[in-house]
């Protein structure tokens, strides 16, 4: 069984050989998974969004399943329904999707916001419940969500309940020239998918989730979290700040992250590069019509004010 870093930076590299150029959305989708989150992808068609979720299906040995979201899908498509079995005069439960261990949510913002609410109890205590019975999903159960910003018809957007289930917004982003070419090198003779192979066990996942969770936080670093999460609450940009939902989201990507770089605790550096797409789509801004980009921008204003934690401070919280 490897530990923890080896898991990780096996996931990552396998998943690099099909994704050119995006290595640190790779990074933190790995570390999302480890950590026990959810992860939503926003960007415009094209990009490589579903690519990248099936591209870490394919590095795990565990089960994948895909729901590709329509305004008349029901809640029973996600999570299954109760079905009468005349030879035996009962009903039989027939599992949805959900019932695996990666699931793609592709272009989730265009379901009904009933459809969408059927994911809320699978993402937050991984369970189902139908007819009054509940059902557990089995561990690891990572949900990658699509959405593309641009195209709003016909769309429903994510609810704030919703989008705080998700520990990651991680946006893909157009290549340059350089990985343009790349792109049309690797892909020229054909798919490069197919040829990943599993690259760590579900075990492996679970062991290295529960390493990650040994990872110190000191209380220095929690105070700088905290201060964080506290200017997100007092900015007068903001109809509504972070929750503590938030909080917790940041420090459990933050003690992966640690691992991948060979420490037992967590820094400031590493709140830093998690911040921005784990806090910035939990916050409202004033205006309705403000642009995702917006509270991205609030989150790193928040940055370059809170002051960092000096080294003697973090010296004498990781003793």
């Amino acid at each position: 069984m490897k530990n923890g870093k080896a898991t990780a930076e096996a996931i990552i590299q396998n998943v690099r050989r099909v994704i050119i150029g995006r290595d640190e959305v790779i990074r933190l989708t790995a570390a999302s998974l480890i950590s026990g989150g959810h992860i939503l992808l926003e960007d415009v068609p094209g990009t490589g969004k579903t690519m990248l979720a099936r591209s870490l299906a394919r590095s795990i040995d565990g089960r994948f399943a895909r729901i590709q979201f329509t305004p008349d899908l029901l809640p029973t498509d996600i999570t299954g329904l109760n079905v009468w079995q005349q030879k035996t005069e009962d009903f039989a439960f027939h599992p949805g999707p959900v019932f695996t261990n990666i699931l793609l949510a592709d272009e989730i913002n265009r379901a009904t916001p009933r459809t969408q609410a059927g994911l809320l109890e699978c993402m937050e205590e991984r369970q189902v419940t139908v007819d009054g019975e509940t059902r557990l999903l089995e561990e690891p159960f990572f949900v990658i969500a699509t959405q593309n910003p641009i195209e709003t018809a016909g769309t429903f957007p994510l609810p704030e309940a919703q989008l705080d289930r998700f520990q990651l917004r991680l946006s893909m982003g157009l290549p340059d020239k350089e990985e343009e070419i790349a792109i049309m090198d690797r892909h020229l003779h054909g798919d490069a998918l197919p040829s990943l192979e599993p690259v760590a066990a579900l075990s492996d996942i679970l062991e290295a989730r529960k390493e990650a969770s040994a990872v110190h936080v000191s209380e220095t670093v929690k105070s700088y979290l905290a201060d964080i999460i506290m200017a997100t609450r007092t900015r007068r940009d903001l109809a509504a700040g972070a929750s503590p939902r938030a909080s917790l989201s940041v420090l459990r990507i933050c003690q992966v992250l640690a691992l991948l770089n060979g420490r037992d605790y967590v820094v400031p550096e590493d709140i830093k590069e998690a911040a921005v797409p784990a806090i910035a789509h939990r916050l409202t801004p004033l205006r309705t019509y403000a642009a995702a980009q917006d509270t991205r921008e609030v989150v790193r204003q928040i940055l370059n004010e809170v002051p960092v934690p000096t080294e003697e401070a973090l010296a004498g919280g990781n003793t």
